[in-house]
């Protein structure tokens, strides 16, 4: 049997990480995890999650035996990527905020940063505008509501555009917030709202995520892999029973995960 790809991250956000990859490796089998008893992750301190990751990974990665891991959330990545990757004896491949991509595509020089709240305030993301958009105004924004209104999405609720508008608001309020032109949407949530963001954009905004970049990274890593000739039903797998899960269900299939395990 072939071993999977697994994929973390605290809610679905990750989905929009996983969808990528699974149309550039159409066959490879899935494993998509959602720490649900530790969400949300972007209201933590760095000690919960540099505690709470490592340890969570390195039981799933005994039970699933993945041949690969894509830890499909920013924060997660910003915080405790280099623990995971001295844990583990195989690819882990992160995600982080989609900065240099944007500051290529912007016109006015001026970029937002939409995350969670414990992503835009990481050293990483310094970091990054430093070395990608140096000539840039990089503006920051944390937003827990986004990441629960994407969840709410998922599970089959009807959105909120009042909501989407007052979270951009936070971001284009700000001093030089009229000059923003293009917006990293940091938290893996949120690519799975971006037509909520876009509707309810004061002005045509142009929004960037990693999603890509990462399915070229696992493809690249995996490029030595034998695939199975058809892919077989993928696994979401929550760390706790709750009544969202079954909610989700309908949307997981969308994404080719028609199983569903408790850990």
């Amino acid at each position: 049997m072939t071993a999977p790809i697994l994929f973390f991250d605290s809610g679905v956000g990750g989905l929009s990480v996983l969808a990528p990859v699974a149309a550039a490796l159409p066959t490879a089998p899935l494993v998509y995890v959602a720490d649900n008893a530790g969400f949300p992750y972007g209201t933590k301190t760095e000690a919960e999650i540099n505690a709470r990751v490592p340890a969570l990974l390195g039981r799933l990665v005994e039970r699933y035996k993945p041949q690969l891991v894509v830890i499909a959330c920013n924060t997660a990545s910003t915080i405790a990527l280099a623990t995971v990757r001295a844990a583990l004896d195989l690819p882990v491949v992160g995600t982080v905020p989609a900065i240099k991509p944007a500051a290529e595509a912007s016109v006015t020089r001026t970029i937002g940063v939409l995350g969670t709240q414990a992503t835009v305030r990481q050293p990483y993301v310094d970091r990054l505008s430093a070395e990608f958009a140096a000539d840039c105004r990089v503006l920051r924004h944390g937003s827990a509501a986004l990441v629960q209104l994407a969840e709410a999405k998922l599970r089959g609720e009807a959105p909120d555009r009042a909501a989407f508008a007052a979270e951009l608001a936070g971001l284009l309020d700000q001093p030089g917030g009229d000059a923003v032109d293009t917006v990293v949407l940091a938290c893996t949530h949120f690519p799975l709202v971006a037509d909520e963001l876009a509707a309810a954009a004061p002005r045509p905004l142009t929004f960037v995520d990693g999603g890509a970049g990462i399915a070229r990274r696992v493809v690249t890593l995996l490029k030595a892999a034998e695939w199975p000739a058809t892919r077989s039903p993928g696994v979401a797998v929550f760390t706790r029973d709750a009544p969202e899960v079954a909610a989700l269900a309908p949307a997981l299939a969308r994404y080719g995960l028609e199983r569903t395990e408790i850990l």
